[in-house]
C-alpha cells in the first residue's frame, strides 16, 4: 500500500491538484456565488431537486457523489478513486481558506456575460489540472469520465452532456435568461477541461513523450495524467 501511495502521490502531482484545487476554489467562490451563475451537472441536480422536492443539498449530496463514485469505482479503478479523494479534500480545504476572506474580485453581477466567462475560466483550469492528474475533485467529474470510458467520446461532450440536460431541466424553475449565461459557463469549462486534460505529456531528454500511467478514463488513448 505504501509502495503504491508513493507512486500516485508524486510531489508534482500533489503540487499540480493542489494548484487547481486553489483555481477552482477560488472562481466558485469569488466568482459563482457573488454573481449567482449556476452549474449543471451534480451541482445543478441538487438545486433542483431542493426546488422541486425540498430535499437538502446537506443530505442529497453524499447521496450522488456516492453513486458516481460506486461508477467510477467499477470502470476507473482504486486508484482514480485515491487521487479523487485527496483532489476532493483538497479542493475543500482551500474553498474554506478563501471564505476567510472577503471577496478578492469585484462583484460583476451586473456583468453577467463577463462574469460567465471569467467563471468558466477558473473552473475550467483547475478542474482540468485536477482530471489530467487522474482523479476527480467531485461527483460531476466522475460521472463526466465514465461516460468518456464508456462511450467514448471526448470528455468536452461528457461533461456538456450532463450539464446541459440539467441546465435544461433546471429551466422550470430558473429564468431562461440566467440559465443561458450558465450555459456559457458550462461549455466553455468543459472545452477548456478536455484541452488541458488532453495536453501532450511531458518529453524526456531523448525527446520521447512519457507515456500516461492513470487509471482514470482517458480511456482508449490514454491523455493524463503527466
Amino acid at each position: 500500500m505504501r509502495a503504491t501511495l508513493r507512486r500516485l502521490f508524486t510531489l508534482r502531482r500533489v503540487l499540480l491538484i493542489w494548484l487547481g484545487s486553489a483555481i477552482l476554489s477560488f472562481g466558485l467562490y469569488n466568482v459563482h456565488q457573488q454573481t449567482g451563475i449556476t452549474e449543471g451537472g451534480v451541482l445543478g441536480l441538487l438545486l433542483l431537486l431542493e426546488h422541486w422536492l425540498g430535499l437538502s443539498p446537506a443530505l442529497l449530496s453524499p447521496i450522488l457523489d456516492g453513486l458516481c463514485y460506486a461508477l467510477a469505482l467499477r470502470y476507473l479503478g482504486k486508484e482514480f478513486l485515491l487521487v479523487s479523494a485527496f483532489s476532493t479534500l483538497s479542493f475543500a480545504g482551500f474553498f474554506k481558506l478563501w471564505e476567510s476572506f472577503p471577496p478578492l474580485l469585484p462583484d460583476l453581477s451586473a456583468y453577467p456575460l463577463l462574469a460567465a466567462l471569467l467563471g468558466a475560466l477558473f473552473v475550467g483550469t483547475g478542474v482540468g489540472l485536477v482530471v489530467r492528474q487522474g482523479g476527480s475533485s467531485g461527483g460531476d467529474d466522475a460521472l463526466a469520465l465514465v461516460i468518456s470510458k464508456v462511450t467514448r467520446w471526448r470528455l468536452t461532450w461528457s461533461y456538456s452532456f450532463t450539464d446541459v440536460v440539467v441546465l435544461l431541466l433546471s429551466l422550470t424553475y430558473i429564468p431562461v435568461r440566467r440559465i443561458a449565461y450558465s450555459l456559457v459557463t458550462v461549455l466553455l469549462s468543459s472545452y477548456l477541461i478536455d484541452r488541458i486534460q488532453g495536453l501532450p505529456a511531458r518529453t524526456g531528454k531523448a525527446g520521447e513523450k512519457t507515456q500516461s500511467k492513470s487509471s482514470g478514463p482517458s480511456a482508449g488513448p490514454a491523455r493524463k495524467p503527466d
